[in-house]
């Protein structure tokens, strides 16, 4: 009658807490294993693939992925460009919502809310812009530089 009792001091509470305890330390020593993995391998793939040496090395998935890696392609644009058209189909079609409340309701939210949402993708798109054109400016003037010291070498 009594051996069926399972309250806070039973063994089986106490085995569920160790058991969740043990699950737990395994957790916390695969963390530390994938970290420092995780730096060794940034560390030896930097200092290997991604070694300046091996710019316009590769070609096909290995060039695309060198080109990714270095942050020579940037994959916000398309990524904003995805999230703006959701944003604005959602504004566009929660705009209806409104047409039962007033009409004006409706236009103002249909028109200022995708306003605001093109607005608010420029400003993240100016940035873009920006960080190609000065990339864009950098590599011109490298090269000029190479073309100005082979002259004085001349």
């Amino acid at each position: 009658m009594y051996g069926s009792y399972s309250g806070y001091g039973s063994n089986s509470a106490m085995n569920s807490l160790l058991r969740s305890s043990s699950a737990s330390s395994g957790n916390s020593v695969w963390i530390i294993i994938s970290a420092v993995v995780a730096v060794i391998g940034g560390i030896v793939l930097y200092f290997t693939f991604l070694a300046k040496k091996n710019e316009g090395k590769y070609t096909g998935f290995l060039g695309w992925m060198y080109d990714f890696l270095t942050f020579k392609k940037m994959v916000i644009e398309n990524i904003l460009k995805i999230v703006y058209l959701i944003i604005a189909i959602f504004i566009t079609l929660s705009s209806f919502a409104m047409i039962s409340s007033s009409f004006l309701y409706f236009i103002m939210y249909l028109v200022i809310g995708n306003l605001i949402a093109r607005i608010m993708y420029e400003l993240f798109l100016v940035v873009l812009i920006i960080c190609r054109n000065t990339t864009d400016i950098s590599k011109k003037l490298d090269k000029k530089e190479i073309v100005d010291k082979k002259e004085e070498n001349k």
